[in-house]
């Protein structure tokens, strides 16, 4: 039998790192190996017990999980992040991949699947939350967009508003407008954050 995927629990409340760990203890593949309640302490702990996932909350007092996540991730390269939030809108999505984040599931999802989205982490693939993406059957069928349609796509990644879109391509707003309805309609898609999810779990943009 493999060695168990290494697991450390960061939550800023005692309550959601207990119910976690219930959770993944029924698992045999996975081991939580510690609990952090801050980013400080998680960074601390992430340089000890080198875990080979960070189960990271994203919203906690002083330093949150994006920073705690830069921080970790610039000095345990043997470590993944997979952020847990309660937000779905898109700016966080792309907060969190920016700071390195392999993925983003969300603390209310009626499916929520932790051990999977761990195991998923750990084997190298970015998981995002099926509420920010798109449907497994679209995901198959994928989506051609054309050269100008990807660089509006990388722009609104970025977080760029349709005018700065617009400014930066030399383009229309009107035009910026119908790449962006044609961009969602290709993915099944009608909201800015499912767009981003896509985008990054298909790596379809780059992300600095």
């Amino acid at each position: 039998m493999a060695e168990p995927i290494t697991v450390l629990l960061v939550d800023d409340h005692a309550l959601v790192r207990r119910g976690f760990r219930r959770i993944l203890e029924d698992d045999a593949h996975i081991k939580v190996v510690g609990e952090a309640s801050d980013g400080p302490e998680a960074i601390q702990l992430v340089r000890e017990l080198k875990p080979k996932v960070v189960l990271m909350d994203l919203a906690m007092p002083g330093m949150n999980g994006l920073d705690a996540t830069r921080k970790i991730l610039a000095t345990s390269s043997g470590s993944s992040v997979l952020m847990l939030s309660m937000h779905s809108e898109d700016i966080w999505v792309r907060r969190a991949a920016d700071a390195g984040a392999r993925g983003y599931i969300l603390k209310n999802a009626d499916d929520l699947d932790l051990g999977s989205a761990i195991k998923r982490v750990a084997a190298g693939e970015l998981v995002f939350d099926d509420q920010l993406s798109v449907s497994r059957p679209q995901q198959e069928r994928g989506c051609k967009l054309s050269p100008r349609e990807l660089e509006v796509l990388q722009l609104i990644v970025d977080g760029k508003s349709s005018k700065e879109i617009a400014a930066k391509l030399g383009l229309s707003a009107n035009t910026v407008g119908a790449h962006r309805t044609n961009i969602m309609r290709q993915i099944g898609v009608r909201k800015t954050a499912e767009v981003v999810a896509y985008a990054i779990r298909n790596r379809l943009v780059n992300i600095s």
